[in-house]
């Protein structure tokens, strides 16, 4: 193979485009550990290049007519999940840091002044919500809640919840706070496809006080959820499993039932059957269990990796863009080309029901998508009304602002 020599990459050569590595698993393979064989598990390998943050690569960054971009805050370490409180402060995970850093902007210029870490020690801390004047924090196993004062300051953090299932393939755990006043969090399952021991695993949990049920099960792993802001329903997007070709299972967007159970890992989408997996459900064929679970509401390009997922009831931005929500795409590494790593608009319809997607906030992959400049997991409204969009790897925090707005941002 020759080498492939890339703009903004010193010298270095990389394989096949950075290291492209086709694997498909022989047909009949699985069918050998008793699944409905014969099958074929392919997929590929492919993580762009990282690039360095800088000043210029803003200039790379693609947005709908009227909206601007700044740096709201850098130098974060790998920051992951991000909440707002009432006063502004913005809160943001440090899971590697087993940290809560506060950020500020006093001056209202648009970017933040002040950095604080306000919870530390805390081992795996990554899910991070604000509700009634306080912070619940969630690492794998574990739930907290830290008081907050009116000037944005955090107080300990108090044990809520222990004994929830450990890490496994997808330990970050998110938490948000429902209309009901219930606590809601996604536990993601343990492995990439396989029958749970713990029926806790691929699961949305909801509890109240200290008591935990599970309220929807199937579920490979949602990190993003949010509630419509006027008809209440409550809307999720979840994580296909890989090793399924370059375009299947799709990610998708659920609409959360009680009690529904959205098929995995036994199939995906709308009730379409994973032929992968070896194992049937127990007691019925994969074809039953598939006719009795919640099919997907819309479907997104497979291995896009879905993060957060808010809904804009905010008022900066026009007046078409109130009732819609914004989804951060982290980026693929199990397909080649590339998808994800951006921002994508999630249209809902007057009546509530999403209709589409658009993209929103594109130019984080560059030079024939073979590097990238941010991978996309953050995503929170801030107090003015703009849209922060957190990098986990190069550790920057974007504001999105609409320009038409009275506001003082250059981007």
């Amino acid at each position: 193979m020759r080498c492939i020599r890339m703009k903004r990459i010193s010298n270095l050569c990389i394989l096949a485009a950075a290291l492209v590595f086709l694997c498909a698993v022989p047909a009949g393979v699985l069918a050998q550990q008793g699944g409905p064989g014969p099958i074929e598990v392919n997929g590929s390998s492919f993580v762009p290049e990282r690039l360095e943050f800088s000043e210029e690569l803003l200039d790379d960054l693609n947005l709908p007519e009227g909206f601007e971009v700044n740096v709201f805050a850098r130098d974060l370490v790998k920051p992951r999940i991000i909440t707002v409180g009432d006063d502004g402060t913005v809160y943001v995970t440090q899971p590697e840091e087993s940290q809560v850093t506060a950020l500020r902007d006093t001056d209202g210029d648009g970017a933040a002044d002040e950095e604080e870490v306000v919870v530390s020690g805390i081992e795996y801390l990554h899910g991070i919500t604000y509700h009634n004047n306080s912070l619940y924090l969630a690492t794998p196993t574990e739930i907290y809640v830290a008081a907050v004062g009116p000037d944005g300051s955090v107080g300990d953090a108090e044990l809520l919840i222990n004994g929830l299932p450990d890490g496994g393939q997808h330990p970050n755990r998110t938490l948000r706070f429902g209309p009901d006043g219930r606590l809601y969090v996604s536990v993601g399952s343990s492995c990439n496809a396989c029958p749970e021991q713990n029926p806790e695993y691929a699961t949305m949990l909801q509890i109240e006080d200290t008591e935990r049920r599970i309220y929807a099960e199937g579920l490979r792993n949602t990190i993003g959820f949010d509630w419509h802001p006027e008809t209440g329903e409550f809307w999720a997007f979840d994580q296909g499993s890989d090793w399924r070709g370059p375009d299947r299972p799709p990610e998708e967007l659920n609409r959360i039932q009680e009690g529904g159970n959205y098929g995995w890992p036994w199939c995906y989408g709308k009730q379409q059957i994973d032929t992968v997996i070896a194992q049937d459900p127990p007691n019925m064929t994969r074809e039953e269990f598939c006719s009795m679970s919640v099919p997907s509401y819309l479907e997104y390009q497979a291995h896009s990796s879905p993060m957060q997922f808010v809904f804009y009831d905010s008022e900066q931005f026009p007046e078409e863009y109130q009732n819609d929500a914004f989804l951060t795409l982290r980026g693929s590494w199990n397909r080649y080309p590339p998808v994800g790593y951006k921002v994508v608009r999630v249209q809902f319809n007057d009546a509530g029901d999403p209709e589409g997607f658009e993209d929103f906030m594109t130019g984080f992959l560059h030079d024939n998508d073979t590097a990238f400049s941010a991978r996309l997991c953050g995503l929170a409204i801030a107090e003015d009304g703009s849209l922060l969009v957190g990098d986990d790897t190069n550790g920057v925090i974007y504001r999105v602002s609409y320009a038409g707005a009275d506001n003082t941002t250059t981007g």
